[in-house]
């Protein structure tokens, strides 16, 4: 399947923090700011749209099945974008601090480290449920390498729907995700606003 693999600091550049691609921060050299550009209401669209698909590192037509199941669920199509995105596998190891960005996650669960509730589940977009329990294989490099991003992981608070037991090297989902718990700033809107002519 087809993933970005261009440089990502240009992308953090035009479209701002994206925590899930990259823990590198833009370097900038001192210069004047750039001249104030208006900026037209596609673009803007444009642009949550691409922070959304780079932050997942989801294909553009991932993205748009992600919308198709978010438009048919109850709720506002917003919030359960958000939170179908937030409950992937992938995105759960990043959060849980067990791997360092989501394409690292994606590479831990490709390469079947990880076990949800006793079963081996080796893809990404696996959507989590509240009670599910995400260990490591029994391996010990397995053990090794989790253990090495969670010594490395800069400490932040931990979602209100996740735990974590550091020493077991186990998570778990404890209820759905929670709005103001999603890690990106983004207008979830303008995303639903961007495939509305789509849908």
């Amino acid at each position: 399947m087809s993933r970005y693999r261009g440089p990502r600091l240009k992308k953090i550049r035009r479209l701002g923090a994206l925590p899930g691609l990259t823990r590198k921060s833009p370097f900038r050299r001192k210069s004047s700011p750039p001249p104030f550009v208006k900026k037209s209401r596609y673009r803007i669209r444009l642009e949550e749209k691409q922070k959304l698909r780079f932050h997942y590192g989801l294909t553009e037509r991932q993205l748009l099945r992600y919308v198709h199941i978010a438009g048919k669920a109850k709720g506002p199509t917003g919030q359960v974008l958000l939170q179908l995105l937030e409950m992937r596998l992938d995105n759960i190891l990043f959060r849980l601090g067990m791997a360092s960005t989501i394409p690292g996650a994606r590479q831990l669960v490709n390469h079947r480290h990880i076990l949800v509730s006793g079963r081996i589940v080796d893809i990404p977009s696996y959507r989590c449920k509240p009670g599910d329990i995400i260990t490591t294989k029994d391996k010990q490099g397995s053990k090794v390498l989790i253990q090495n991003y969670i010594a490395s992981s800069r400490r932040k608070k931990l979602p209100s729907h996740l735990t974590i037991d550091s020493s077991q090297y186990e998570g778990l989902v404890k209820k759905i995700i929670d709005s103001k718990w999603i890690g990106l700033k983004i207008k979830e809107l303008s995303v639903v606003e961007y495939y509305s002519r789509q849908i």
